[in-house]
This record gives C-alpha cells, structure tokens and sequence, in this order.
C-alpha cells in the first residue's frame, strides 16, 4: 500500500508573504519522517475568483475551471497542514473563498495547522478547525503558533527565519504524530467504506 500524502497548504497570496517560510520548514519536518510522503500546495497557483456558484461541490459540479484544478489538487491527498495568517482575528480571504470551493476534498480526512500572528494565529486556527468540522473534516488538537515578537522581524527584515525557526521544532513531533494517526484512521476507514459500496453494488 503507498504511503498516505499530506498537503502544506499555503494560504496567503500576498506578495511579501511570510507563509512560504514555515510551510517549506514544516513539509520538511513532515518529509523527514519517512512514513508519509508531503508536497507544498500555493494557493497562487489557483487564481480563484470570489465564490459565486449556485452551490458548493458538495451539491453540484464546480462550474470555474480554476476551482475544479484546485479541488482535483485537493483529492490527491489524505491529510492537510493549513499554514495560516491571522487577518483581522481570523483566516485569510483568500483561504475561506478556497475552502468554500472545494468541500468534498475535506471530507473524513485530517487536518493540522500551522498559523502566525500577534497572538500565535490562534484566533485564525480556532475559526478553521470550526470551519473544518462543518467540511466533516478531522481537526487535530496540536499545532504551532508563530507569535507577532517572532515573525514581524523578520517582515522588517531584523532577523532571518533561519535564526527563528529552530524555537518552533519542539512542538512539531506531537503535532505531526497526530496528524498521521488520524490521516491513517481515516485513510483505513474510507477505504473500507468504499470497499463495502463496491461490495454491495
């Protein structure tokens, strides 16, 4: 059987952003575990416009070439790391039109995250997991929080994320430890829920 695949998303689409940052760091900690594979998913890639279908996937095929590219992304993977910013006490635009067009990839799989901002993005990542349970999707507990002390000099360019990122490490392991195991329980379970379908049909 191959290994499960993991998505780092990067969810803003700033051009200063500092998200690219901990997502390569973080795909490169999931990498180093050898028992799943990962790959780095930029949301500049899928130039979304603003969601403005009937209705999401979860009812009818996406009507936007774009968003159908980006949900056909989505479905190659079993579990997600959600790197995030915190804007205005929740997740980037840009991030909310995304999930709003692809419910379906989300679906009985597991989710990590990944935020910064004053206060660590917890504001952001407390909204999403919330969002992520209304997808039917398994958020996790842990995940790391990057504070404002931490990223702003680095945005001013007072210090390089190479000096920083060692601070975060410890709380990698227990993270990712979660996520896989709830990436391969739910892997098992939609695998033998479709296997029962194929069975029965």
């Amino acid at each position: 059987m191959s290994k499960p695949k993991i998505a780092v998303i990067i969810s803003s689409i700033r051009p200063t952003r500092f998200g690219d940052k901990p997502a390569s760091w973080i795909a490169g900690h999931v990498a180093a575990r050898g028992d799943v594979d990962v790959e780095i998913v930029d949301l500049k890639d899928y130039p979304l416009p603003l969601f403005d279908a009937a209705a999401s996937d979860f009812w009818m095929p996406t009507p936007n070439e774009i968003a159908a590219k980006w949900q056909a992304k989505l479905n190659e993977f079993d579990g997600y790391i959600v790197v995030t910013a915190e804007y205005n006490r929740s997740i980037t635009g840009a991030l909310k039109n995304a999930i709003d067009w692809a419910y379906k990839p989300f679906i009985k799989k597991a989710v990590a995250f990944v935020g910064y901002g004053s206060v660590g993005g917890a504001r952001a990542i407390e909204h999403l997991r919330n969002i992520m349970v209304e997808l039917q999707a398994v958020p996790v507990r842990h995940a790391v929080h990057i504070g404002g002390s931490d990223f702003i000099p680095i945005m001013m360019g007072q210090k390089s994320w190479d000096e920083t990122k060692g601070n975060f490490d410890f709380f990698v392991p227990e993270m990712l430890d979660n996520l896989v195991w709830w990436t391969n329980a739910t892997r098992n379970a939609r695998q033998a829920d479709a296997a029962a379908a194929a069975k029965a049909a």
